[in-house]
C-alpha cells in the first residue's frame, strides 16, 4: 500500500513537473486568466460546468471568484451552472440531463461572457451540449480536459489539456490550473 502511494505521488509530480517545463502551456493559462479578467472587466460574468468530480471543482473555483480566494476584496461574478439543484433536477425530469446546463446558461449567459467546461473525458453529452449552446449566445468557451477531449477542445476558444487519460490526475491537475487561474485574476482585478 505505501507503494501504491508513493507511485500516485510520483505520477502527480511527474504532471506538474511536465506542465511546469512546458512554455506553451504556461503560456496558455496566462492567455487564459487575462481573457477572464478582462470579462470581468467588460461587466460580464464567469460560468463554471463539470458532472461529478468536475462538478465540485467546477463549483470549487467559483467559490474562489466569488467569496476570496488569497485577497480579502469585492466579490467577482462567477457561478457554477450546477449551483441550484431545483433547477438541475427539475430541467432533468421536466426534459433532460444533456440539457440541464445549457438551459441554465440559455437563461443568464449573455454575449462576452466566459465559460469554464470541466471534463476529463470532453465528451459528457451534457457539456458537448453546453458548449454549442455557448457558442450560439456568444459566450467564449474554456475546456479543461485531458487527452481524451481534443475533439471538443479543437470547437472551444480556448482550452488545458492536461497530458493524460487517468481521470485522477487530469483533475488534481485541473485544480492547480484552477488556482493560478484565480490567482493571477485577484491580482489583476485588485493589485495591478
Amino acid at each position: 500500500m505505501l507503494d501504491q502511494i508513493k507511485e500516485r505521488i510520483f505520477e502527480n509530480s511527474l504532471l506538474s513537473s511536465g506542465l511546469l517545463s512546458d512554455e506553451g502551456f504556461c503560456n496558455n493559462l496566462l492567455d487564459i486568466a487575462l481573457h477572464a479578467v478582462e470579462t470581468l472587466k467588460a461587466g460580464n460574468r464567469i460560468f463554471f460546468a463539470g458532472n461529478g468530480g468536475s462538478t465540485s471543482q467546477a463549483q470549487h473555483l467559483a467559490a474562489e471568484l466569488s467569496g476570496r480566494f488569497l485577497l480579502d476584496r469585492d466579490p467577482l461574478d462567477a457561478i457554477c451552472l450546477s449551483d441550484n439543484i431545483s433547477f438541475l433536477t427539475a430541467v432533468s425530469n421536466d426534459y433532460s440531463y444533456e440539457v440541464a446546463f445549457e438551459r441554465a446558461l440559455q437563461a443568464h449567459g449573455k454575449r462576452g461572457d466566459l465559460l469554464f467546461l470541466l471534463s476529463t473525458s470532453g465528451s459528457s453529452p451534457n457539456i458537448v451540449k453546453l458548449s454549442a449552446k455557448a457558442k450560439e449566445i456568444g459566450v467564449s468557451r474554456v475546456l479543461m480536459t485531458g487527452l481524451k477531449g481534443t475533439i471538443l477542445a479543437s470547437e472551444c476558444e480556448q482550452h488545458i489539456t492536461i497530458p493524460s487519460v487517468d481521470t485522477a490526475r487530469i483533475q488534481e491537475m485541473h485544480i492547480l490550473c484552477g488556482h493560478i487561474i484565480c490567482e493571477i485574476i485577484e491580482k489583476e482585478m485588485f493589485v495591478n
